[in-house]
This record gives structure tokens, C-alpha cells and sequence, in this order.
């Protein structure tokens, strides 16, 4: 048997490794955090003027405890915990943020003031952006908890699950399934067109033609009227029926017998094989799977998509026959169950998703922690780290890039149709 060498330190049964490079893994169904998984592309130079980063100190955390946002703080605070079990690590520091820009900042002075080497959070883009020059001034690097790739730069991470990250998955299983006209509804807002943004990058990096896409605002008649243009179902069904009204209306046995003929001729597949739904409302999903069967948009001739956000609503979806077959791209959770276990037994609740978030940037700190400090250099390893919600890896230039599986909603549970990858390919390929 060939052996892999790769070298790998868990600081917990479930918690997160640094994962081997230079070697190739096979891949496998479900990804198994103990096993190192190679990741390509060794050899990164962090990019001119990112920070250096500190070396040692207490770690910050910086998130929202009181305000509407405390929730997911404490979701956070209490995952982040589980990743600092005992005295033998840096100290963990808990600073809160109000969940607002202002108290982002204040909080980022005052941890690095106390001497804190390293910033965990804060959560949202906009506590983010206000936290950065701060800690650029100060050569703290920070991970954020915000999905939005926007805030990224040398010495700040945006960790949650990105817009971008979920669309290329998706598009590019699709794509090998030959699905490349590429239609796509979305909500009129910075999630629906940051959806958008990347769905534009993505068909355009796959060579596939430019994607159709349609934004919708809240409420039935804008749904119904965005839908019924995208499906462009005037030509298509509407000729049909036209046709069926005029033979009718000759009102002879001919007429009627083309009218009947007529009918039994289905409505032609609209000119795209492939639509990505940016709905995660129950509500609006449910309007949605009225209208599509409604504007003859039905698969298999069409694969429906959607968001990392379907995770969560995947039994609801599979209930609906519209939605089963439908593909997403998400996290595979099997490497968690050790987490969410100690999680459950800790605190006596379910783990969030943003818990994942949290306690991989708080096992990432731990583990660059106990090899040599805080820095770029050692948060950037080209090979990577194996967390709760799969392979990560941080660029110099603060991208992040991930390794997620595609599931197909189905009944009762998703099933996973492409593993989340344990190797990554390396930037630019």
C-alpha cells in the first residue's frame, strides 16, 4: 500500500488539523478530520504589505453579546470556547461589539491595548471594514466571521461560507452534467446580487454563455411577473395556446380536431437547462414551486440550484416534488459530529451554523498558536486546514477558499452526489 506522509496536529478528537501538503489523498464520501487531506499549490509568497503578524498574546474575540445580533455572539462565543478547553493555550479574550461598526472598533482598540496578538470576528461586513485599519495599523491579523468577500485583504479573512464559494461549486457540477445555459432567479437585494455577481464570474470562468438573470422584489405579482418573463413563456406557451384558441374558434370538425391534436404537444423547454433560485424564505419557495411547474419550467429538463442556505431547509424542500432533484452546495457535516456532539453536552442545544464558523477560526488560532505565532505566513500554509465545515485554505490576499459537497434535495433527507474535496486545487488553475 502507498503510504502518504503528511504531518498533522488535533487539538481535539474534533477539533481542527493542519492538513499535510505535497502528497495527494484519495477522495472519499465524507471527509474525516483525523485523516490529513493534501491540498496543491505549495509555495505562496503572502502579498507585498501583508502583515507579518504577531506572535504570541491572548486571542480576541470580538462579537456581538448584546443587541439583536447577540444570538448568533453567543452562538459563536460559546463554539469558540469549546476550542480553548483548558489553561495549556493563549487566553481567550471576549470582548463585545454591540453588533454595530462603532463597538466593532471599540472593541478591536481595547483587545489590542490588553495585548491581544490575534482577532477572532467581528461578525458582519460592516463591523469588519470598521475593524480592518485598526488592525492593520496595529500587525494583528483578524478572521473574520462575515461571508462576505469583499472585506478581504492581506491580514483579514472572511470565513464565513461566501456567495461565491456556494455558486462555483454548484455551477461547475452542473456543468459537468452538461447544464451549462445557466437562468437565474433572485431576490432584489445584496444577497440576490452578490449571488449574481459570482454566477456572472463563475459561467464566464467555465467558458459557458453569459447566465439570464431576473431579480425579483417582494411579493406574488413581481415573483409571478419575473418568472413568467424569465421562462420567456409567451413564445413558448402562449403561441400553443393560441394556436389551440384559434382552431376552435373555426368551429368545425377540422378546427376541433386540430385543437385536440394541439393539446396533446408539450409546451418546448425554455432556452435555458439550468436556473439557480436565490429564495430561502419557506414562503416565497413555496410561491415559487406553484409558478414554475405553472410557466412549463420543470425537471429534468431544467436542474434546479440553489444556496448553501438550503441546508438548513432541505427536509421541507424534499417534501415538495418540484424541488427534489435540485442540487446545492454546502458543507458536509459528517466531519463535525464530534463537535456537535461536545456542543450538545456543553451548552445542551444543537450547534449553529455560524458555531462552525466560529469554532474553526478558534482551532485555527489555537493551532498557529502552538507553531509559532499569529502570522501570515503560518495562517496562509498552502496546505490548509481541516475543520467542522471542510477544507479551508487562506490566501495571502485574503480570500479564503473551500472545499464543499453538492447535495440533491430529496425525500425525507439530501443526498450528496459530489464529495466535499480533500484536496483543493491550487489558486489560478
Amino acid at each position: 500500500m502507498k503510504k502518504y506522509l503528511a504531518r498533522s496536529l488535533v487539538l481535539l478528537p474534533f477539533s481542527i488539523a493542519l492538513v499535510g501538503c505535497g502528497q495527494e489523498y484519495p477522495q472519499s464520501g465524507a471527509y474525516n478530520s483525523a485523516l490529513p487531506a493534501a491540498i496543491a499549490g505549495a509555495g505562496l509568497i503572502p502579498a507585498p504589505g501583508a502583515n507579518s503578524g504577531k506572535t504570541s498574546g491572548p486571542v480576541a474575540l470580538l462579537v456581538p453579546l448584546t443587541g439583536s445580533l447577540a444570538p448568533a455572539g453567543q452562538a459563536i462565543e460559546n463554539a469558540a470556547k469549546l476550542a480553548f478547553p483548558d489553561h495549556s493555550g493563549p487566553a481567550l479574550d471576549v470582548r463585545d461589539t454591540g453588533g454595530t461598526p462603532a463597538g466593532a472598533a471599540t472593541a478591536a482598540q481595547a483587545a489590542i491595548a490588553a495585548g491581544d496578538g490575534m482577532i477572532l470576528g467581528p461578525l458582519t461586513a460592516a463591523e469588519a471594514k470598521a475593524v480592518a485599519p485598526i488592525a492593520q495599523a496595529a500587525n494583528v491579523n483578524v478572521l473574520s466571521f462575515t461571508n462576505d468577500p469583499t472585506v478581504a485583504a492581506p491580514g483579514l479573512w472572511a470565513l464565513g461560507i461566501s456567495p461565491d464559494q456556494q455558486v462555483k461549486r454548484v455551477v461547475a457540477a452542473a456543468a459537468a452534467a452538461g447544464r451549462t445555459q445557466v437562468a437565474a432567479l433572485l431576490p432584489d437585494n445584496d444577497f440576490g446580487h452578490a449571488l449574481a455577481t459570482s454566477l456572472q464570474a463563475e459561467t464566464g470562468a467555465l467558458s459557458e454563455p453569459r447566465p439570464n438573470i431576473a431579480f425579483y422584489q417582494d411579493g406574488f405579482p413581481s415573483l409571478n411577473q419575473t418568472v413568467r418573463t424569465l421562462s420567456d413563456f409567451a413564445d413558448r406557451g402562449q403561441g400553443l395556446e393560441a394556436q389551440i384558441k384559434a382552431a376552435r374558434a373555426l368551429d368545425t370538425a377540422a378546427g376541433r380536431e386540430k385543437a385536440k391534436q394541439l393539446q396533446h404537444q408539450q409546451i418546448p423547454p425554455p432556452s435555458f437547462n439550468a436556473m439557480f433560485i436565490g429564495a430561502t424564505a419557506n414562503d416565497t419557495l413555496a410561491e415559487i414551486a406553484t409558478l414554475l411547474p405553472f410557466y412549463a419550467v420543470n425537471q429534468p429538463q431544467v436542474q434546479l440550484m440553489g444556496p448553501a442556505l438550503w441546508a438548513g431547509i432541505a427536509p421541507q424542500l424534499g417534501a415538495n416534488s418540484v424541488y427534489r432533484g435540485a442540487l446545492y452546495a454546502a458543507p458536509d457535516l459528517t466531519a463535525a459530529a464530534g463537535f456537535n456532539q461536545k456542543y450538545q453536552s456543553a451548552y445542551n442545544a444543537a450547534p449553529s451554523a455560524i458555531s462552525y464558523v466560529g469554532f474553526d477560526a478558534a482551532a485555527i488560532a489555537r493551532l498557529v498558536a502552538s507553531q509559532g505565532g499569529y502570522t501570515s505566513a503560518a495562517l496562509t500554509d498552502p496546505a490548509g486546514f481541516a475543520g467542522t465545515d471542510g477544507v479551508v485554505r487562506l490566501l495571502p490576499d485574503g480570500q479564503v477558499q473551500r472545499g464543499l459537497a453538492v447535495f440533491q434535495v430529496a425525500p425525507g433527507s439530501p443526498v450528496v452526489t459530489s464529495p466535499a474535496p480533500t484536496t483543493l486545487n491550487a489558486p489560478n488553475s
